[in-house]
């Protein structure tokens, strides 16, 4: 990761700044942007724009961070709740994508990481709105990965579990919610910030030069094992 510019939307906490971190510990330049500003330059994604201040000429690696978890019942969503998860999601990455195309395009072995969710490909209940929008999102990795293929950029997506983050501590808020989630998972934990981190920046790096095109599940095993 030596030398390389890696831009992370939403780099000031949870997922994204595990991520910073230990992409500036492997030696990248890490250029961060979060709605909030702290730590790096201020983007809300949920606002119109088509370009974004101060990014390097050179792209080598794209990590999109902000996400939601908003579970609700489905008869208790209504459409902007729906539209609300899709612009984060969904719409937020498509913009930063098109405004960070050219600068991809210039790398000679860019890798963009986007992040998707368990709860796309294992049906849970009272997750319809976000596992919708990440849904769209999975599809936008695949279709992407073969678009840019022939100008070497790598498209991929890390689909978690429930990992210990600012955006889940409604969910995690007490011992009895927390015992709760650690034991759904086969692993016997939920996630860290870090296990996320680690598989990101394995997609960033040369190590996965011949992966694209792919949803990682970093889940602690809830996708694939009872």
């Amino acid at each position: 990761m030596k030398g390389k510019n890696i831009v992370i939307i939403g780099g000031n906490s949870g997922i994204g700044k595990a991520v910073s971190e230990l992409a500036i510990e492997s030696g990248a330049n890490v250029f961060s942007y979060s709605r909030s500003e702290d730590g790096g330059s201020k983007l809300d994604v949920t606002e119109e724009f088509s370009e974004i201040t101060d990014l390097p000429e050179i792209i080598d690696g794209l990590v999109y961070c902000p996400g939601s978890i908003n579970l609700k019942p489905f008869h208790r969503i209504s459409i902007e709740d729906f539209k609300s998860e899709m612009e984060l999601n969904f719409f937020g990455a498509v913009k930063v994508l098109q405004a960070c195309m050219k600068n991809l395009k210039k790398s000679d072995r860019a890798s963009v990481v986007l992040y998707s969710t368990v709860a796309v490909q294992t049906g849970m209940g009272f997750h319809s709105g976000i596992a919708s929008a990440k849904g769209a999102v999975e599809g936008l990795v695949r279709s992407l990965a073969a678009e840019w293929a022939p100008n070497k950029i790598r498209v991929n997506a890390v689909a978690p579990s429930l990992t210990d983050t600012p955006l889940a501590q409604q969910l995690l808020s007490t011992d009895d919610k927390r015992s709760a989630s650690d034991k759904r998972h086969p692993l016997g934990r939920i996630g860290t910030p870090e296990d996320i981190a680690e598989a990101t920046l394995y997609l960033l790096s040369d190590k996965s030069s011949w992966i694209t095109g792919q949803i990682l599940p970093v889940d602690g095993g809830m996708s694939s094992l009872k």
